[in-house]
């Protein structure tokens, strides 16, 4: 990302901030949807992390460090939604959530497998990669599976990782490398 372009935007200039979020959208949206599990609620957490962004970049005191701080915002705006997904769930009976899903899970599923680079015909495979992808990453303890969320889904280096989560650059690598294997086990154990 050219510093020069994140200066503009920090001071005001819509255009340069609209050239940063093409640039980071998809990774945005992609960290945002295997967080939250669902597209809908992984667009509001994008926008919404926009938002906010733009709002509050003249805060930002360093162009080098704009990765990690808008994927903050978004993970705090993850953390949020998963709290309302949990209210919701205690006051939503079990047949309504059912019937949703089941209006809604081909549509998310090709979506996923669009996020993910991948292009299927059959809605039911889609739907399984799916649901096996979240399955396996469910299978990872919260930071684990936040550093692959961070490293495989939005392309930070060990190295930013390690910034963004206060975190050791070596810590970040053997998390990952552990949590992928858990992940392999996992999906290897279903086949």
């Amino acid at each position: 990302m050219d510093e020069k372009i994140i200066h503009l935007g920090r001071n005001g200039d819509v255009d340069a901030f609209c050239r940063i979020y093409e640039q980071y959208k998809d990774r945005l949206y992609r960290y945002a949807f295997y967080r939250l599990g669902n597209a809908q609620d992984a667009e509001d957490a994008v926008s919404e992390c926009v938002l906010s962004a733009y709002r509050q970049f003249g805060q930002l005191r360093d162009e080098k460090a704009f990765p990690a701080w808008i994927f903050k915002i978004l993970s705090a705006g993850c953390v949020k939604y998963i709290s309302q997904q949990a209210e919701r769930r205690k006051t939503v009976s079990l047949d309504a959530v059912r019937q949703s899903a089941n209006q809604t899970e081909a549509n998310a599923a090709m979506a996923s497998a669009s996020v993910a680079g991948l292009t299927m015909q059959d809605p039911a495979e889609a739907v399984t990669l799916r649901l096996d992808l979240q399955r396996a990453l469910e299978q990872l303890a919260s930071d684990e599976k936040e550093i692959v969320l961070l490293s495989l889904v939005a392309g930070f280096t060990s190295q930013e990782i390690a910034q963004m989560t206060g975190s050791r650059p070596g810590t970040v690598r053997s998390k990952q490398s552990r949590s992928l294997v858990k992940m392999r086990a996992y999906l290897e154990g279903r086949s």
